[in-house]
């Protein structure tokens, strides 16, 4: 019986620990926001500059600071979720003009990435 325990003792821990690391990543279609929205307020309370590195995303909560990649050239840019997207939207991510710009998809509008959480500052949203 003892033996039974520590399998599965074992068993939802490695669960819990693959659990974890996956709701940390994520793949998904990314974009980036048009030049109207610069000025508004985000979700967060905070302006909107097309030139911070910042982001909207309904799947990580707001405050929390991101990598994304773009899965076609490996460009890298770490973002900090600030802003939420239409309830409906298919896209993982939403950037700023000037992290797309860094990830280099500007003239496809949209592209495949990852976004891997480095760090989550604030739980609620």
């Amino acid at each position: 019986m003892k033996k039974i325990f520590i399998h599965l003792f074992i068993l939802l821990v490695s669960f819990t620990s693959f659990a974890q690391k996956k709701h940390h990543t994520k793949t998904g279609i990314a974009s980036f926001y048009h030049q109207k929205f610069h000025g508004k307020k985000t979700a967060s309370g905070e302006i909107f500059n097309n030139q911070n590195l910042t982001a909207a995303s309904n799947y990580f909560a707001l405050g929390t600071k991101v990598l994304v990649t773009n899965l076609k050239n490996n460009k890298q840019v770490f973002v900090l979720i600030n802003d939420r997207m239409a309830k409906h939207t298919k896209r993982l991510i939403d950037l700023t003009y000037a992290a797309a710009n860094q990830l280099e998809f500007i003239a496809l509008g949209m592209c495949k990435v990852k976004v891997e959480i480095v760090n989550n500052e604030v739980e609620n949203d």
